[in-house]
């Protein structure tokens, strides 16, 4: 059986014409119609860059289609890199070329093309079961693939109970197709880390890193896994070394300085996790996608607030303007409900009101209640947040996100209890529902 990592040299690599297209082999063994081996191998370095969380896909994507403007999927490609940089304009435009190029292209091509027309369309749902499709025929194209792996996939995304046990059969069935790929085994290190198998995920996550040590993804779920394993001194040396030569205006260079500030956090350095905010997690600071920015900052003040730090008003209120400008809208779920808790936090009662009354998408019917609980606990009306709470702590993973992210509702429930005078009840649903937060656990009067 041959396998083929991206890494490796080109093999099986054929020329046979199609009217006056070229076939060739991309870096996964998937024929691709292309004119010129140059603009192949930038579209090769791209994919690598790109399914790496490194900084200059876009790039490289450019660069392949500039030497061959008529390469469908190399558009694409620069479409995807777009997207995840925020460049939504370009990204559409590059994906209508792609369209206007590809009717004469072979079935995975044309199929590939129509996966990423769903996805920049807002259709999730047709682009998800295309893609799953897809890939029982097609396992190696890894751009398509990628598109349901990860917590901020299409299955990440779904708002459907069950979704970390599919995200976890979905990389089950596409790891054997890969060999000793580092990027597949990053995806599905992580699937392994969310549910709950943490040794194994740890093995093959270092493994990926033995392969490609650049590769963001891998250290990213690295941190997930020190985190569900409580390894705050640990993670927190490891992340420091590993941000020390990453471009901080690669895609995940904010979400891990979130994971740096929330070691400093569980460490007891306050200074630290201010610093490790203001040098790349918070509006001004970050840049990476609006998303991030505002879900792991709101995420971080809060989490900080339950500790017992005092967080300067001025951050919320900065924070509560960056979501009404991104996010203005409802829609996006896991944007929406850090949304909510900036407004609630900022004093923004008619900016939370919108959320609450206007709540929609793939888990629109959980954010109205916890943007009423933002506002109760604003209000430290704290028998009207519990009761808001209530509605949504046993369904959380509908609204996105990492186990890790989803413990600031965790630990927002435990701080309510503590807040009622409830002090074992909060003791006792953090040690069933989360144990592990409860080793290096930083809420304010949770040990009294």
């Amino acid at each position: 059986m041959l396998t083929f990592s991206i890494y490796a040299p080109k093999v099986l690599t054929t020329q046979v014409g199609i009217g006056q297209i070229m076939m060739l082999t991309d870096g996964y063994g998937n024929k691709i119609s292309v004119d010129s081996q140059a603009a192949l191998d930038l579209y090769d370095q791209g994919v690598r860059l790109f399914l790496g969380a490194g900084f200059g896909a876009p790039d490289a994507f450019q660069s392949s289609v500039d030497l061959d403007p008529n390469f469908a999927l190399g558009h694409v490609a620069l479409a995807r890199s777009l997207m995840m940089s925020g460049q939504m304009p370009q990204a559409k435009a590059a994906i209508t070329r792609a369209q206007e190029l590809g009717s004469n292209l072979d079935s995975r091509q044309r199929q590939h093309i129509e996966c990423m027309v769903l996805l920049s369309s807002g259709q999730p749902k047709q682009a998800r079961e295309l893609v799953k499709n897809h890939v029982r025929d097609y396992p190696r194209d890894a751009l398509i693939a990628q598109l349901c792996a990860s917590v901020f996939g299409l299955i990440g995304f779904s708002g459907e109970v069950g979704r970390e046990a599919e995200l976890l059969a979905y990389t089950s069935a596409l790891l054997p197709h890969y060999g000793d790929d580092w990027w597949m085994m990053s995806m599905h290190a992580l699937s392994l880390c969310e549910t709950g198998q943490i040794d194994a995920s740890t093995r093959l996550m270092d493994k990926s890193l033995a392969l490609n040590p650049r590769n963001a993804n891998a250290a990213h779920f690295k941190s997930h896994a020190q985190y569900e394993g409580g390894e705050t001194a640990a993670g927190r040396q490891y992340l420091a070394g590993w941000l020390s030569d990453y471009d901080d205006r690669a895609i995940l260079h904010g979400h891990l300085s979130w994971h740096s500030a929330l070691w400093a956090l569980h460490d007891g350095d306050e200074a630290g996790m201010w610093a490790a905010i203001d040098a790349g997690v918070g509006p001004g600071a970050a840049k990476g996608l609006p998303i991030n920015v505002l879900t792991d900052t709101a995420a971080i003040l809060y989490r900080a607030e339950m500790a017992g730090l005092s967080v300067d008003p001025v951050r919320w209120s900065a924070l509560s303007d960056y979501a009404q400008r991104f996010f203005p809208e409802t829609g996006q779920s896991f944007a929406d409900m850090h949304a909510a808790l900036s407004h609630a936090m900022a004093g923004n009662g008619d900016r939370l009101a919108h959320i609450s009354d206007t709540a929609k998408g793939f888990a629109g019917d959980l954010v109205k209640p916890l943007a009423q609980a933002w506002g109760a606990i604003a209000r430290e009306n704290w028998s009207d947040a519990l009761e808001e709470l209530g509605q949504v702590m046993g369904s959380t993973e509908r609204l996105g996100g990492s186990r890790a992210q989803r413990d600031l509702l965790e630990l927002t429930y435990a701080n309510v209890l503590l807040k009622l005078g409830k002090t074992a009840e909060a003791q006792r649903c953090l040690t069933t529902r989360r144990p592990v937060l409860t080793a290096n656990l930083s809420l304010a009067g949770f040990h009294s």
